[in-house]
């Protein structure tokens, strides 16, 4: 029997970069997976070769609460109660410093990577406290623990966020054997890089992190036994500086 042949998974943003690696690795491992995103097509891209009666694929903004709602129910119909949660789904800005980013992508940003997490985590909650057993492992980011003027005022403040929320669910769920796990990746060589303000070489981007480093953590974690909870996870290149 597969490490995870008897799990129901959902991992946001599993369209592309990181999320398209835990996909990858939960299928590979037996998982049921739903992969939740904004575009379908990239969605089913993620899944090519994948075992498709171990995928579901749900077209959903984190951001809109009542369409994670109705995709997480649809979850539940297709492949049953949902043991983990992988948040993952994230956006950025540009411009991104306090003075120049555009409100409305300030909004946006929030929206996705931080309520959306929360919209999320909030519609399993109820299953997972039923049945007095669940995982959320939320993607967060170096940037989460110290700000950072290469990752954005918005980008930086959702991402903290996320690990306030972690440590939150820790605190208040330990009774309904209820597990978080923020992981904080520093540089990892994904489409959002595409989106910095300055191009990134591709030597530099050699010596990130690999969606594939960050997967490995994640399949690492929720391997553990119940009784077992990592609170933080803090993994960054060789090369890059931590402070």
């Amino acid at each position: 029997m597969s490490q995870f042949s008897n799990k129901t998974v959902i991992v946001t943003g599993a369209g592309t970069g990181i999320g398209r690696a835990i996909v990858n690795d939960f299928v590979q491992t037996g998982a049921r997976v739903a992969l939740m995103g904004r575009r379908i097509e990239k969605l089913k891209e993620a899944a090519v070769g994948l075992p498709q009666a171990q995928v579901l694929f749900l077209s959903c903004d984190v951001a809109d609460r009542e369409a994670v709602n109705r995709a997480v129910q649809e979850v539940i119909t297709r492949f049953g109660p949902v043991d983990i949660v992988v948040n993952n789904a994230g956006a950025n800005t540009n411009p991104r410093s306090v003075a120049e980013v555009n409100p409305d992508d300030w909004d946006r940003t929030i929206a996705i990577n931080l309520t959306g997490a929360f919209n999320v985590i909030r519609a399993v909650l109820p299953g997972m406290r039923q049945r007095k057993d669940g995982l959320i492992i939320n993607i967060s980011s170096i940037a989460g623990l110290r700000a950072s003027k290469v990752a954005g005022a918005a980008y930086s403040a959702s991402k903290h966020g996320m690990v306030a929320l972690t440590h939150s669910l820790n605190e208040e769920e330990k009774d309904y054997n209820i597990r978080a796990c923020v992981i904080c990746p520093g540089e990892v060589n994904t489409p959002i890089i595409d989106l910095r303000p300055e191009p990134v070489s591709q030597e530099r981007r050699a010596e990130m992190l690999q969606p594939e480093d960050v997967s490995a953590a994640a399949l690492f974690v929720a391997g553990l036994p119940a009784r077992v909870c990592i609170p933080e996870i803090i993994i960054k290149p060789t090369h890059q500086i931590y402070r």
